[in-house]
Formats: structure tokens, sequence, C-alpha cells
């Protein structure tokens, strides 16, 4: 039996058992609700498994169910490591709920069909697992009026965690418990494939359901050829079946489509970008706010549908790939970073509306209109293509000073495998040294976030200490640790204000003092000498100066603190 016809018999399989479900509404479960229901399908179902995996910030913790695991946590997370895994995150952002009821209605229907574990060529169901909501906190803050462009459900979570953290932005600085409760899920599970539910704001348009797939220019050649040339073009046949177009997010270039869209780029501080650190075929689903929230479900379970269809198909593949990727990381000697998006267009056909300014009746201003009644389908720029700003050569080990525990903690929750030193010893290793950055003037995510980072590397005798870290590059985990620890990649643990301390001067001097010193100093460095005497002749400003001239000398000399702005990470080629 071919696929197609295979998939044809499914789908009035599924219809049939749709009317079944308590999850087609315009309502979705309450935290409480949803998490007695799957207790209950815990208990009566042996196929099923709920596992308490760690608490969240709200204090509850955060769950994880899993279809066709071992039956036990032990067998469970075997089973998954040693096959092919599905991970779908659900409720990050708890207002957008379609990928709740999504797996729901699945659950229904595997059921009512028997539970079903191969296909009838054989094919073995991969291990399924899903977070029933990620975002705790903002599950229990229920309300009807946070998302005001959203169409339903009636009630709904809100985007804010209990400690008001935007939790899709949280997955490499894991300021949250739940971070950590993540990548013990994910790591004990280390799956194949990861979904991350969405439901999108923008634009308007025809399409019910899009999809943001990883970067291609960051994933190993492996996944790239699996995500792109094998997964989106079946995705895409198989959504028709059930009645949707799959068509890429659309994250606008200017003001609405026509001036183009763009391929995102899933940094890992996204729940997307961190899986696809390890390999994991990642995807975001973006169904569209403005359609009702059951056709919003629907095109979220055709999506799932899909995802399992070519999962099951295609397992050997996938883990074989993964398994290339993992070596291609472990091997990596350039890492690139800073990605940039080029003015490279491709063209797409666009299902949209037309669009118009007319003046709002109240501002008496120029608003954007889309106009439903006037749907069109043409061709507009598709700009998909990023290029690398930044690139280095990988050195063969970092280290990280033993004090910096919370980056330890992230490292390990990480599963990065390294050395703790335990006698002391001096090193001549690659030191950074921050030379300038700029700082916003209002925090994000609870950070203020640093950016424009010039950093100057050189080698030096370090003295290393016991519990100092050692952590080889060539490992599985070779990704994450680059994006954390090279400074200036764009979700470096130095752009995250981790090494703040180091940006600070700890030692200065009294002017009146240290007047007596200049003349030796400069006597002894006749470098010194001359860039001093030329600013003084070249910069009004310095001239006038005392301090500024004093300063001067004073951060050239061997006075000046050798530590101020060398961050606790180091490299060994």
């Amino acid at each position: 039996m071919n696929r197609f016809l295979f998939s044809a018999i499914f789908i009035l399989v599924s219809v049939s058992c749709f009317s079944q479900s308590n999850w087609t509404g315009n309502t979705s479960p309450t935290y409480p609700e949803l998490i007695d229901h799957l207790h209950k399908l815990d208990k009566t179902h042996q196929e099923l498994s709920m596992f308490n995996m760690g608490p969240s910030d709200y204090g509850l913790p955060i769950y994880l169910f899993v279809i066709n695991g071992g039956k036990d946590s032990t067998r469970t997370f075997t089973k998954a490591h040693a096959g092919t895994t599905i991970l779908i995150n659900n409720a990050i952002h708890p207002g957008e709920p379609d990928g709740i009821n999504a797996c729901l209605i699945w659950l229904d229907q595997w059921i009512a069909q028997g539970k079903p574990l191969e296909t009838k060529d054989g094919k073995k169901l991969p291990v399924i697992a899903f977070i029933p909501a990620y975002n705790v906190g903002g599950m229990m803050n229920r309300s009807s009026t946070s998302r005001a462009n959203q169409n339903g459900p009636e009630e709904y979570g809100f985007r804010g965690s209990t400690r008001n953290f935007d939790l899709n932005r949280d997955f490499i600085k894991m300021d949250s418990k739940n971070a950590f409760t993540f990548a013990k899920i994910f790591h004990a599970l280390d799956p194949d494939v990861f979904i991350d539910n969405h439901v999108s704001n923008g634009a308007d348009y025809q399409y019910t359901l899009t999809y943001i797939a990883s970067m291609k220019e960051r994933m190993s050649p492996q996944i790239n050829d699996l995500t792109y040339v094998k997964c989106i073009p079946y995705l895409t046949e198989k959504v028709k079946l059930y009645g949707w177009d799959l068509f890429p997010y659309v994250e606008l270039k200017g003001e609405t489509p026509a001036q183009g869209i763009h391929a995102f780029n899933d940094l890992p501080r996204y729940a997307m970008g961190y899986a696809s650190l390890f390999h994991s075929i990642s995807f975001t689903v973006e169904t569209h706010m403005l359609k009702p929230f059951p056709q919003r479900v629907q095109a979220t379970l055709a999506f799932m549908e899909g995802i399992v269809a070519f999962t099951t198909e295609n397992a050997l593949e996938i883990e074989e790939k993964r398994s290339a990727a993992k070596l291609w990381a472990r091997n990596l000697h350039q890492y690139a970073f800073n990605y940039q998006l080029t003015e490279k267009a491709d063209s797409i056909s666009f299902k949209g509306f037309e669009h118009s300014f007319p003046l709002h009746p109240i501002t008496g201003l120029k608003e954007l209109t889309y106009d439903r009644t006037l749907p069109y389908e043409r061709l507009i720029p598709w700009y998909k293509t990023y290029v690398p700003k930044d690139t280095v050569t990988v050195p063969e080990y970092y280290v990280v000073g033993g004090q910096e525990q919370g980056v330890i903690d992230r490292l390990k929750a990480n599963h990065v495998i390294y050395e703790t030193l335990t006698k002391q010893s001096i090193d001549t290793l690659r030191v950074f040294s921050v030379k300038s950055y700029k700082s916003p003037s209002q925090p994000y995510e609870g950070h203020f976030k640093l950016a424009q980072i010039e950093v100057g590397e050189s080698e030096q005798a370090i003295d290393l200490k016991p519990g100092d870290i050692l952590i080889p590059s060539h490992q599985d985990a070779a990704l994450f640790i680059h994006a954390s620890l090279q400074p200036r990649a764009e979700d470096s643990y130095l752009t995250w204000n981790f090494f703040d301390s180091y940006l600070q001067q700890k030692e200065y001097f009294s002017n009146y003092v240290f007047k007596d010193q200049i003349a030796v100093i400069l006597d002894k460095n006749q470098q010194l000498q001359e860039e001093y005497q030329l600013r003084k002749a070249t910069d009004e400003k310095f001239r006038n100066s005392e301090w500024d001239q004093l300063y001067f000398i004073y951060s050239r000399s061997p006075y000046f603190e050798q530590t101020f702005m060398r961050l606790p990470i180091y490299q060994k080629f």
C-alpha cells in the first residue's frame, strides 16, 4: 500500500474519531483539568506514561507525557535514546494553547484506533513525548483579554511566566527553573525531532498553518538535507491531505507582505534554536491568530500527524543522519556566528489579502487594513539567505574559572563533558579581553544584554586553581559550548551579563599622589612617552584634563589591574 493511499484511509478513520473528542470547540483546558485528564490516561493505558520531570518557577511540576515508551522511566528514556523520538512542547506561551488541544485530540484518536504501535507495513511508531504545558505559571494566570488580536479560545493563559519571563527567550541563559527542567527532559530523551507549538502575531493572510524551520546555514549538512530537501516537502504534501496549506512563517521584511518576508533567525535563546544546537530536526508551528481557534487546533493536529508519519517512515535515515551531524560538530574546526540576513531574494507564491491605508475614524491617522473580500495569490520576495559576520578557529579546549558556578551549572545541565582540575598549575592560554561594548537603557528578559562587543585575544600565563574546569571542544555538545562561551556570539554568556563583574574596574589612584610617579613611568617606557605626547598635541580636551592624562598613563602602567575586562574563559589550542 503506498503512503498516500494509507494516508487517505487514515484521514477517514481520523474524521470518524474526531467527533468523539472533547477538545474540538472554542475552549482549552485549565492547567488542573489538563493534568488531571492526563493522569487518568496514564492510569488507564499501559502504553501511556506521565512523568513529573522537575519544578517550575510557579512551584508546580512540569510534566512529560509519553506515548509508546517503556512503561517506567528507566526503560522509557533508554528506549528514547536508542530509537527514534519526537518531543512536542506546548504552552510556552499559554495564551497560544492550540498545541494542547491538538495533542489531546491526537491521543483520543490514537486510543480509538486501538493504540497502533506500527503501520500496516511494519514500521514502528516512534516514541512520542509532549510537555503538556511548559509555562505553568502562565497557565495559571488565566483570562480572556490578554491576547487582544487573537480569535479564541474563550479563556487562555498569559505569555509571561510567574517571574514575568518570556520563556521562549530563556533556553541558553536559563534564568528559570523551567529551563533547567526542560534541559533535563530534552537530554533524557535526546529527541530526533522537536516541535514547539505557537500562534502567530502580525500580518493578515489566507494561511492558517505556518512553520519556522531552523536556519539552514547554521545546521549540519545532514540535518539541512533532512529538513529542507525531505521533511518540508513531505509535510507540505501531507497537510494538504487534511485540507491545509503549509507556508513559511510570515516574518515581514517591511510593513506588509508585498515588501517580502524573510527566514527567521532561530538563535539559541529560542526553544527550536536550542534544540538545533543538538541536531534535532526542529520546527516552530505558528497558526494564524485571526483564524478561529478550532481551525487552528485542527491545523496544528495536521502538522503533528505529518511529523509522526515522516518520522515513522524515515526513522533509520533520521538516526543515521543525526549521528553524522554529531560527528560533524565534534570535528568542527571553524565556528561561524553573528549571522546577517542578505539582500538576496528569491520569490514565493503567497496567498494574501489586498491592503490599504485609510484614515482611522478616531485617531485621524492612516491605518494598515487588510480586506478579506479581496484575496490574491502572487509572487512576493522571499529573503532566506544568511551569512556569518564572524568566524573563529575552534580551540582544543575551553577553560572556565571554577568560581563561575552559574555557568558551570548550565554546562552540566546540558550534558557538556568537562574535567574539574584538582591541582594548582600555570598554563599558557589564549585570553579574552573585552575592549568595548554597548549596554541598552532598558532591560530585555531580565538582563541589560550587551551588544557591539569588541574582544581582544592574547597569550598569557594563567594561574589555574582547583575547581576550574577543562572542556574539550570536540564533543556532542560542541555547538552549545561555542554558542555560550565564544564571547561575541549572539547569545553568549557574556552578552547575557554572566561576566559583568569583570567589566568593572576595582582599583584607582589619587591624582595628587600619582602625579609624582608619572615621570618615572614615562622615562621607563619610551613608546608610552611618545603616545602620550602625541595625544597631548592632537587632542585639546585631553590636553586640558588632568584626569584624562593621568588615567592614560595609569592604564598603561604596571599599576593598572591586569584582570580588568579579562574574562574567566580561556582557550587552549
